[in-house]
């Protein structure tokens, strides 16, 4: 598929066979809708087809973490819900992509916490998150939201923090960043968002929400339709993610997602604008993870070739790079933590011998 060199190609996946499903655009009125270039997700086109219920039953999430907790925000009916690995090392935590979950980051989670402490949060509207107002996804409520959480697990004295944010969550990554307001922010990663591509899918996003299947029959079925559909590629992590996107809808008898982004689209554009600019002045560590691809918006091409940030272009996977290949995520973020020497309290310099006092003959 031929892609734009001005821009980051779209963040739908970039298989074979999707090129073979999915129509390209024309350049007449009488076109078929471009293919999607979706900020959130590369959804699915047709509805899975009749499978074992073994083959895509849900796996419990407390088998990647170790704790969960819901953080109740002072003076307010906020309730947070979080996932929790690992005891030792700087935190990473996570920030999932809209329509996702914590549990996006389960299996790598169970990998990084080898050598740091992960927590991955249920952003406001998701999973088992529950707020005031669930559809205000305004990229300055959800930033808010973030330090609150971090304010209320760790105090006035947090330990060494690394943002990592997926599509949505990486745009609130950067923005939480740029605010300067977490002390203890010792990395950023960014997982497979660029502005130039994502304001540019942006007039597409209601047509590709509703073309999604809006409801279930079972929860297997979810699974097995984001698996056949290719949102995800990965069959075990998509067991444990899936599920806590999706709720049981007691009038119609079935289930249906339990984020409602179709009805946030006021806040979409707030999300992306000046994203690239505020990546590159972030003073910490960066890395970016693009799925497939390595075309950048102009920013951030003059930014990598002044060496303000580490990119990685992780192939044959799709969007939810942290969900189709775990293993080769959980490396990154290891080598990342490792190559900028991020310790549990910062940066971490290494201490030098003093030279020998024995007399040399």
């Amino acid at each position: 598929m031929e892609k734009s060199s001005s821009n980051l190609s779209p963040l739908a996946e970039e298989s074979s066979e999707n090129e073979q499903r999915i129509p390209k655009a024309q350049d007449d009125d009488s076109a078929k809708p471009p293919p999607p270039v979706s900020a959130f997700d590369s959804v699915p086109d047709r509805p899975a087809s009749q499978s074992s219920l073994h083959k895509f039953s849900p796996i419990d999430g407390k088998e990647f973490f170790d704790l969960e907790e819901d953080i109740h925000i002072p003076d307010s009916d906020d309730v947070f819900h979080v996932y929790m690995a690992g005891s030792e090392g700087p935190v990473v935590f996570c920030l999932h992509g809209g329509g996702y979950s914590g549990l996006s980051f389960a299996l790598s989670a169970a990998q990084i916490k080898e050598k740091a402490r992960v927590v991955a949060m249920d952003m406001r509207g998701h999973g088992k998150t529950f707020t005031e107002n669930d559809l205000d996804l305004s990229i300055e409520t959800m930033c808010n939201d973030v330090i609150a959480v971090l304010t209320a697990m760790y105090g006035s004295s947090p330990p060494a923090i690394i943002l990592v944010g997926h599509s949505m969550g990486g745009s609130v990554a950067v923005h939480v960043a740029a605010k300067k307001a977490i002390p203890s922010l010792a990395g950023l990663v960014v997982v497979d968002v660029v502005e130039g591509t994502a304001m540019a899918s942006l007039m597409h996003m209601q047509k590709i929400l509703s073309s999604r299947i809006q409801h279930f029959q079972s929860i297997e079925k979810a699974i097995e339709w984001s698996v056949k559909g290719g949102s995800l590629r990965n069959i075990d992590s998509a067991r444990v993610s899936v599920p806590t996107t999706l709720k049981y809808d007691d009038a119609r008898k079935c289930y249906v997602y339990r984020a409602r982004l179709e009805e946030t689209e006021q806040y979409w554009r707030g999300w992306y604008e000046g994203l690239s600019e505020k990546f590159l002045s972030s003073p910490v560590p960066k890395l970016l993870l693009l799925a497939g691809t390595d075309r950048l918006d102009r920013a951030l091409t003059i930014g990598q070739m002044q060496g303000k940030f580490q990119m990685v272009v992780v192939r044959h996977t799709g969007h939810a790079i942290q969900e189709d290949v775990p293993d080769e995520f959980s490396t990154l973020i290891a080598n990342f933590i490792s190559r900028n020497r991020i310790g549990p309290n910062g940066v971490e310099i290494p201490v030098l011998r003093r030279p020998s006092t024995q007399s040399q003959k």
